[in-house]
């Protein structure tokens, strides 16, 4: 059964299990000797965009042109480990974390900086993820941490936007950084992962075989909804 005429197809196999068959139609080249260590679809593109990340650099390809449409040159000064596209109405907004410790968010419009950097891992940065309320970001990282950051400032609803009534006083904001460190790991964390069934959940697992849930503290979770 078929998922795409044009990409690809989807075939049973008689051992139950299934497998993707890509049928190339053309091919999207990366440089010689790069070494790709991740790839995320871009949500805003309908499925006509992808992005890798390759030695220190991030490209994301236009699968209709099988052309390279941006690049982003170092944009970490080691290994680039991860990405990620997700974020609800922000759509050239992007998010990447790497061997230098660092998580960079990048508006793909316009790559010469970062819109912001964070230096919160003391060793690299595995993975990263945002949270369906995309003002809220987790990374996994090789110091056995996972961070909770707090974006509000690239979010799609900002704490500015809550709609407060004249007259009332002003919400007391959460700072933008760190919201909390999770310490439950005693192995590098390779990946971290939302619920898509409850926004507050979240899991992650370690390189010793160590699953870890956790929820974001009521706290916080009140300080965002209220």
């Amino acid at each position: 059964s078929g998922i795409n005429a044009e990409y690809g197809a989807i075939l049973p196999l008689s051992s139950g299990m299934w497998t993707v068959r890509y049928e190339k139609h053309g091919s999207c080249e990366l440089p010689k000797r790069s070494s790709p260590v991740a790839l995320r679809w871009n949500p805003h593109s309908n499925g006509n965009q992808v992005g890798v990340a390759s030695d220190q650099h991030i490209r994301l390809h236009d699968l209709r042109s099988m052309k390279c449409t941006t690049i982003l040159d170092n944009a970490h000064s080691q290994t680039a480990r991860d990405l990620e596209l997700l974020i609800l109405i922000r759509q050239y907004y992007m998010v990447t974390c790497g061997d230098d410790c660092a998580t960079r968010f990048w508006d793909t419009r316009n790559c010469t900086s970062p819109l912001l950097s964070f230096t919160n891992h003391s060793h690299w940065v595995w993975k990263v993820r945002y949270n369906l309320r995309d003002q809220l970001l987790l990374s996994g990282g090789s110091d056995s941490k996972v961070v909770l950051l707090n974006v509000p400032s690239l979010a799609s609803e900002t704490l500015d936007s809550c709609g407060e009534d004249e007259g009332e006083e002003p919400k007391e904001k959460m700072r933008e950084g760190v919201l909390e460190e999770y310490d439950k790991h005693e192995d590098s964390v390779y990946s971290v992962a939302w619920s898509t069934v409850d926004p507050w959940l979240f899991a992650s697992l370690s390189n010793d075989g160590r699953l870890v849930l956790n929820k974001v503290s009521k706290e916080i979770k009140f300080n965002i909804i209220l």
